[in-house]
C-alpha cells in the first residue's frame, strides 16, 4: 500500500545572520543496502532522494517507471547482470526502452528480458546509469523530486537528476585517509592535505568536514579551504567510492587561523547601562561599543566575574540574566571585545535589586556535582537519585542529588570512541526499574553503533547480564545520534545519526538517520511502518527525543552549516535530509520542522517537556531555549543562559519538577577521558 506524501516544508523562518560558505558536492552512486522484501538493490535518484519503481507495483510488460518514496517492495529492488541488464521482480523482467528509441527523450519501461541492445546497461562511476544502445542518461523529467515523477531517457547533462546511487556491484567502503595534515595556514584560508585511502573498486571523493560539517568535497589529495580568522576548527577528511560507500574518518588536525591584520586596539568602553528586574530575572541593556574595525562580542560580569556574553557582527546590546535569588541586590558591569580578543575598559556599573519571589519560566540554578568526563546520557531512578553515562571514560555513575554524592557503577563494555562525538551515549531506565533493573545503554562499539541493556545488580553494573538489543547501527567520527528514550507506548525510541552518508537517511531499509521504536527486549512492534525498526526517516544527527503530555515524540537535530531543526516525529514521516536543512534546499513534500534556528545560535543536542514548555540544550549557541507547546507549534521561544555556563549536551526532566542541565565545554571533540571540566545542575522552574 503507498503510503501519502508527508505534510510540506513552511518557508524560511529563520536566516543564518553570518554568510554561509558554498559546499561543493560531488554527487555520485552511494551505497544502499538492499532493502527488506526486495529481491535486488535499491537505485535511488540523487537529486530526489526517491527510488526507481515499477509504477503500480505491477509487472505487466510496457509499465511505466517513475521514482517514489524507498519502501522496500519488489518493484524497487534491481539486479545488475553479468550481461549489463537491470532486472526487476526476476531475471525474466528487464528495464528496457520502449520501441528501441535512440532520440532523447526516450521512454522506460519493463518488458520481458530478450537479450535486446535496449535492454542493456552501463553504470558510471560519477552516478550515471547510460543505455548501451542510445549512450542517453537514465534522467528524471523535469528535475522533478516528486513522487511518480516519470523517468526516462535523455542526453548526458551531468544533472543531480542523472546521478543515482545503488548498492549494485559493490558494498566495501574504503580504508580512511591517513597522515592528514596542513600546510599554508593564513587568517582565511588553509591547505588540507591527506595520504589516499584504498578501495577494491576506487576512490572518486573525498568528503572535507571541519567538526562535524562539510566543508567540500575534492577528487584529488587536498583541497585549498576558507576559513574564519581566530576560529578553532578540527579538520578531516572521509574517501567515498563510486558506490558511495564512506570510509570512516581520517585523523583530526587541529587549526586556529591568526587575524588577517594586526588590530592592538581595544574597542570603546560600553556606555548608558541599565537594569531592570521582574521576579528573579534581570535584564541589562547598553549602548553600543566602537572599534577600528569592529565589537564581534560583550562580556557580562555580575559582581566582578563573568556570567554570560553575547556575539555577533554586531552584537545585541541586551543580556538577560535568569534564575537569581530573590531580593537580592546584584551589580553588573559590560566588556566589549573585537575579533582580535581585545578587550575594552570596563562599563559603568548597575545595581539592580530582584523582586521577593521568582515569578518567571525559570528560577534558580544550583550547581549539584562537577566532572571531570563529558556527562552525555542522563536518567533518573525511581528514588529520585540520577544515572549519567561519561562519554569518554566509558561509565555510568549513579548521583545523590541531596548529598552530591556519586557511586561509580561500572565501565560499560565493548565501548570504543570514535576520536569525534562517539563513545558512551544515550541512558534510559526500564519503566519497572524497581522490579526488574534494566539499564539501557547506547554507544558506539569498534565497528558500530548498537543499543544494549544491562542489569544493575547491587548497585553495579553486572555485565554478565549484558544483552545486545540492536546492532549493525553504522558509526563515524560524527553524526552518531544516541538518545534513548521510552514512550508511553512502552516502546523504546533510539535517535541515530547518518554516520556522514546523507544516502543513509533516506534509505528506510537501514538504520542510519532514523528515530527507531524497539520493544524493550529488542524486538520489532507489529505496527511499525515499514516492518523493521524505522519508526521515520531523513534525519542528519538527531540527538534530543521528549515526549508531551499528548504523547508526542519531539526530536532535536543537528544541521549541517545552515540550521538546525526542532521537528514533531509522525509515524513513518520522511524529515528530508540531505535534500532539505531546515526548510533550505529541496523542501516540498517532506514532514516541515516546527522551529528551526541559525547553526550560530543552536548546535542543540539534549530536549526536555515538562508541562506543556520544552527546554532546548544547545552547544555552540551556549544557551537553553525554552518554547512553549500550543497546538502543534513552539510558541513564546526564549533563552536563557546565554554564555553564562558555556556550551550545554543534555537537559532532563527533574524529579519533583525542575530539569537537569549539563555541559559540555571542553574536550567534546576528541576520545580522551577525563580532560575536560563540566558541570551537572539543577534548575528551579517557576510559573
Amino acid at each position: 500500500m503507498r503510503l501519502p506524501i508527508s505534510n510540506r516544508r513552511r518557508p524560511l523562518q529563520l536566516a543564518t545572520a553570518a554568510a554561509v560558505a558554498a559546499i561543493a558536492v560531488v554527487a555520485v552512486a552511494v551505497a544502499v543496502p538492499e532493502p527488506a522484501g526486495a529481491a535486488g538493490s535499491t537505485i535511488v535518484g540523487v537529486g530526489s532522494g526517491r527510488c526507481l519503481d515499477v509504477a503500480g507495483n505491477v509487472s505487466t510488460p510496457k509499465t511505466p517507471i517513475h521514482i517514489y518514496d524507498c519502501n522496500g517492495q519488489p518493484n524497487q529492488g534491481w539486479t545488475f547482470t553479468s550481461t549489463g541488464e537491470l532486472t526487476v521482480y526476476n531475471a525474466a523482467t528487464c528495464l528496457d526502452v520502449a520501441g528501441f528509441d535512440t532520440t532523447a527523450p526516450a521512454t522506460v519501461q519493463i518488458y520481458p528480458c530478450n537479450g535486446g541492445a535496449n535492454q542493456r546497461w552501463r553504470i558510471n562511476a560519477d552516478g550515471t546509469i547510460v543505455g548501451v544502445q542510445s549512450g542517453l542518461c537514465l534522467d528524471v523529467e523535469g528535475a522533478s523530486t516528486a513522487n511518480s515523477a516519470v523517468v526516462q531517457l535523455w542526453t548526458c547533462n551531468g544533472g543531480s537528476n542523472q546521478k543515482w546511487r545503488t548498492a549494485i556491484g559493490d558494498t566495501s567502503p574504503p580504508s580512511a585517509p591517513g597522515s592528514p595534515r596542513v600546510s599554508d595556514l593564513v587568517c582565511d584560508a588553509v591547505t588540507f592535505s591527506w595520504a589516499a585511502s584504498t578501495d577494491n573498486v576506487g576512490v572518486v571523493a573525498y568528503d572535507v568536514y571541519h567538526d562535524g560539517q562539510q566543508m567540500t568535497s575534492v577528487t584529488g589529495l587536498s583541497a585549498r579551504l576558507t576559513v574564519v580568522p581566530g576560529a578553532s576548527w578540527g579538520l578531516y577528511v572521509n574517501a567515498r567510492d563510486a558506490a558511495g560507500n564512506v570510509s570512516q574518518a581520517s585523523a583530526t588536525v587541529s587549526i586556529t587561523p591568526p587575524q588577517c591584520q594586526a588590530d592592538p586596539t581595544p574597542p570603546t568602553a560600553p556606555t548608558g547601562l541599565t537594569g531592570t528586574a521582574s521576579g528573579t530575572t534581570v535584564t541589562l541593556r547598553w549602548t553600543a561599543s566602537s572599534d577600528n574595525i569592529g565589537v564581534r562580542g560583550y562580556d557580562i560580569l555580575r559582581g566582578g566575574t563573568k556570567v554570560g556574553a553575547v556575539t555577533g557582527s554586531p552584537p545585541a546590546t541586551t543580556f538577560v540574566d535568569s534564575g537569581l535569588a530573590a531580593s537580592t541586590a546584584y551589580t553588573y558591569s559590560v566588556v566589549a571585545r573585537d575579533a582580535a580578543g581585545n578587550v575594552s575598559p570596563r562599563s559603568g556599573t548597575a545595581t539592580v535589586t530582584t523582586g521577593a519571589a521568582c515569578g518567571d519560566p525559570v528560577c534558580g540554578v544550583t550547581q549539584v556535582a562537577t566532572e571531570t568526563d563529558l556527562p552525555w546520557g542522563l536518567a533518573t531512578l525511581p528514588d529520585g537519585t540520577v544515572l549519567y553515562s561519561r562519554r569518554d571514560a566509558q561509565d555510568v555513575i549513579r548521583l545523590d542529588p541531596a548529598t552530591g554524592a556519586r557511586t561509580n557503577l561500572g565501565t560499560v563494555p565493548n565501548v570504543q570512541s570514535t576520536d569525534g562525538e562517539g563513545g558512551l551515549l544515550g541512558l534510559a531506565v526500564a519503566a519497572n526499574y524497581s522490579a526488574d533493573p534494566w539499564l539501557y545503554i547506547m554507544h558506539t562499539s569498534p565497528t558500530d553503533n548498537r543499543v544494549v541493556r544491562i542489569r544493575v545488580v547491587g548497585g553495579r553494573l553486572d555485565p554478565a547480564t549484558e544483552q545486545v538489543l540492536v546492532s549493525g547501527i553504522r558509526r563515524n567520527k560524527y553524526h552518531n545520534g544516541g538518545r534513548l528514550r521510552f514512550g508511553p507506548d512502552g516502546k523504546l525510541y533510539v535517535s541515530t545519526g547518518d554516520a556522514q552518508n546523507g544516502a543513509y537517511a533516506q534509505d528506510r531499509s537501514v538504520l542510519e538517520g532514523k528515530i527507531l521504536r524497539l520493544n524493550p527486549d529488542g524486538g520489532v512492534p507489529t505496527d511499525n511502518p515499514f516492518g523493521n525498526l524505522v519508526w521515520s526517516y531523513g534525519h542528519r544527527n538527531p540527538q534530543g527525543l521528549a515526549f508531551d503530555s499528548q504523547g508526542r515524540l519531539w526530536e532535536q537535530e543537528f544541521g549541517n552549516s545552515v540550521m538546525d531543526e526542532t521537528n514533531l516525529i509522525t509515524k513513518g514521516g520522511n524529515y528530508g535530509w540531505p535534500a532539505c536543512e531546515g526548510t533550505v534546499g529541496s523542501c516540498a513534500g517532506y514532514v516541515a520542522p516546527k522551529r528551526t534556528y541559525p547553526t550560530a545560535e543552536g548546535s542543540c543536542s539534549g530536549i526536555a517537556i515538562v508541562g506543556d514548555a520544552l527546554y532546548v540544550a544547545c552547544l555552540r549557541g551556549a544557551r537553553m531555549y525554552r518554547a512553549v507547546i500550543s497546538g502543534d507549534s513552539l510558541t513564546d521561544v526564549r533563552s536563557y543562559f546565554t554564555g553564562t555556563y558555556g556550551r550545554l549536551r543534555t537537559v532532563e526532566p527533574a524529579a519533583g519538577g525542575g530539569l537537569w542541565l549539563t555541559t559540555s565545554s571542553t574536550g567534546d571533540k576528541d576520545s580522551i577521558p577525563n580532560n575536560s571540566n563540566e558541570r551537572i545542575l539543577r534548575v528551579a522552574l517557576g510559573g
